[in-house]
């Protein structure tokens, strides 16, 4: 969805309408509901993902994503912690886009300093 700002609205507003594939409208469905009501959440609900062609592994990386960002939201709320402006969040969504999670390349080391005598400096 990163480029369709429009396309990202619709399915804030209502997913069920939303230009977006089948597929992609019963996840949100699902997390919809086990974000609202996490105890209503039945087999039935993973069935229904299952039907639109979701793996086990999607379905369990589905639920632990959703966990995880609830835990964030009341972690943040409950310390006071600030969220991102909309173009760090922007800048944020186009790095994850290229790269996933993962974090980036880890910083080069640079050499030990020397004195000039091919020692170390201490």
């Amino acid at each position: 969805m990163l480029g369709s700002t429009e396309r990202v609205q619709a399915v804030l507003d209502d997913v069920a309408t939303a230009p977006i594939p089948e597929a992609e409208k019963a996840l949100f469905a699902f997390v919809d509901k086990l974000n609202d009501a996490p105890g209503d959440v039945r087999r039935e609900d993973v069935e229904r993902l299952k039907a639109a062609d979701w793996s086990d592994e999607a379905v369990y990386d589905a639920v632990s994503v959703c966990a995880i960002f609830n835990f964030y939201n009341r972690w943040i709320d409950g310390t006071g912690v600030h969220g991102l402006s909309p173009d760090m969040y922007a800048k944020s969504a186009k790095r994850m886009a290229a790269g996933g999670y993962l974090p980036g390349p880890p910083a080069p080391i640079p050499p030990p300093s020397s004195n000039g005598e091919g020692e170390p400096e201490r």
